[in-house]
């Protein structure tokens, strides 16, 4: 049935993955039939941000029906191992930055569950209605085939070469004929792509509960890791019920706990609207002195303490740790002319480096992130759903979408998407406008501010915090992928070499 006004879009990461999700929607699929097939297309296509050994998190807003939220993010792994066990073997890997380098936790010891393949499958069984070996089509040639890497894919992937390269079988992918991959290079994965091509008829039993299943297992055991066999078949997609945030007469619907990435975006919005009316204009004072103390009194709620009093000569220092990369993590926002609408984050950490037996399937790193385990890596018991700053989101007005996105960007995702909601509500942008206008985002010591604001307003700022203004837009600041379903209109963030388009 057709929605009236509706029209689709696509916007993700990757112009390969937006042209997968346009193609079945041209085919006749709706909008989940589409984020499916954009899944399986960014594990192909980005796979320094995603993977099907990774997790996420689809809101989907069928035309008919109620909204619902898929997680389908890790689990912590370790099932039935005695606790004497539970002391994984994690790879510590430095990762070299432009001017600065990081630690990251790889290997066996830090793969959590997975639960992006399984979410996927399961968002295609209950909303889905194009044949999945239709759906699978797109990343299942890409995969064979190879898809050449652009220039934000090849950067990714340059940073994290310790890890890429870390097992025989990364080597074998990444440095054929003894020549890392680079700009151009085609990236093909004949493994992964005949592990998609057996879905249709097997399902995801063979990663959770087959052969597959028990050569993971098996190679935990022998490299000191902790995912079992009885952690991979006890996983399951669970299904809730969105948080509602109402914001100036709008309805946001986002992600809801346990994962605290929406909660802390509902958060910053009902403080923004306390605040009072919506500023007379984009990034004059009264706009930016609102934004910035929603973003530090966020913080401040959610870690009883603020960032003030930072002495000057530590900002650069600052400055360095945050050009650091937090995690890849990618976003697909879609909308269909009958008025389905789905928001789909995914990621995959930096990945462990290791590869699932038989599959091409990278697992994740989720369990050597220092973000995710502030009380330390497994201090958690086996078998939790592992918390999220993930925010896949639908911006409702009138109880009709009135914007459909997502970022990724770790920490930033919250400030990326608060301040893209606002460009729609307060300052009307249009869906192109909302997502390409500087940003900023309190990091807990300096406020980091992307250039593009008047330095006049920026004044009042300085007074109260350290400011950073950057010379040049950057990864950092998040990555919107978004989808207005009544203008069909898409916008991919250029900042992570974002990809849109609609659908006449």
């Amino acid at each position: 049935m057709m929605a009236p006004g509706a029209r689709a879009a696509v916007a993700s990461g990757h112009e390969r993955v937006t042209g997968a999700a346009c193609g079945i929607l041209r085919a006749g699929g709706n909008a989940f039939d589409a984020a499916v097939a954009a899944g399986f297309a960014s594990a192909v296509a980005e796979p320094a941000l995603t993977s099907l050994g990774g997790g996420g998190f689809l809101l989907a807003r069928p035309a008919e029906g109620p909204p619902v939220l898929f997680d389908f993010f890790v689990d912590t792994p370790g099932r039935g191992l005695a606790s004497r066990d539970l002391d994984p073997h994690l790879v510590p890997v430095t990762v070299e930055f432009p001017g600065s380098s990081q630690v990251f936790h790889v290997g066996l010891g830090s793969a959590a569950v997975p639960g992006n393949l399984r979410g996927l499958l399961q968002v295609h069984r209950r909303l889905g209605r194009m044949p999945l070996a239709d759906v699978l089509s797109p990343a299942v040639d890409m995969a064979r085939e190879g898809v050449a890497l652009n220039e934000h894919q090849a950067y990714f992937l340059d940073l994290l070469r310790p890890i890429k390269t870390l097992t025989e079988k990364g080597r074998s992918l990444y440095e054929a004929g003894g020549r890392y991959v680079a700009l151009g290079d085609r990236l093909p994965n004949p493994e992964l792509a005949a592990f998609i091509d057996t879905l249709p008829r097997d399902g995801d039993r063979e990663l959770y509960e087959g052969e597959i299943a028990r050569a993971i297992a098996r190679d935990m055991r022998e490299g000191a890791g902790l995912l079992t066999e009885a952690d991979l078949a006890a996983y399951r997609v669970v299904e809730r019920e969105p948080l509602r945030v109402a914001y100036r007469g709008h309805d946001l619907l986002t992600n809801p706990p346990p994962s605290f990435g929406g909660s802390l975006l509902g958060l910053s919005l009902r403080l923004l609207e306390a605040a009072g009316p919506p500023p007379p204009r984009f990034g004059d004072t009264t706009h930016l002195l609102r934004l910035a103390a929603a973003m530090r009194e966020t913080d401040r709620l959610r870690e009883s303490e603020t960032g003030d009093g930072v002495a000057p000569e530590h900002w650069q220092e600052s400055v360095a740790r945050l050009r650091r990369a937090s995690g890849g993590t990618t976003h697909v926002s879609v909308c269909d002319a009958a008025g389905n609408a789905a928001s789909m984050t995914t990621s995959n950490g930096e990945g462990s480096g290791y590869f699932a037996p038989g599959s091409g399937v990278m697992l994740n790193n989720m369990m050597g992130e220092d973000d995710l385990h502030p009380e330390g890596f497994h201090a958690s018991p086996p078998g939790l759903r592992v918390a999220s700053m993930m925010a896949p989101s639908l911006l409702l007005r009138g109880g009709q979408p009135r914007l459909v996105l997502g970022s990724g960007g770790s920490k930033r995702i919250r400030t990326a998407l608060l301040q893209a909601i606002c460009n729609a509500v307060d300052f009307d942008m249009d869906v192109r406008a909302l997502v390409d206008s500087p940003r900023m985002h309190w990091d807990g010591e300096c406020l980091q501010v992307e250039p593009g604001f008047d330095d006049a307003h920026l004044a009042p700022l300085r007074q109260q915090a350290p400011v950073n203004v950057w010379d040049v837009c950057d990864v950092y600041f998040g990555g919107v992928n978004a989808v207005s379903p009544g203008s069909g209109a898409g916008a991919g963030d250029p900042r992570r070499g974002g990809h849109a388009s609609g659908l006449d």
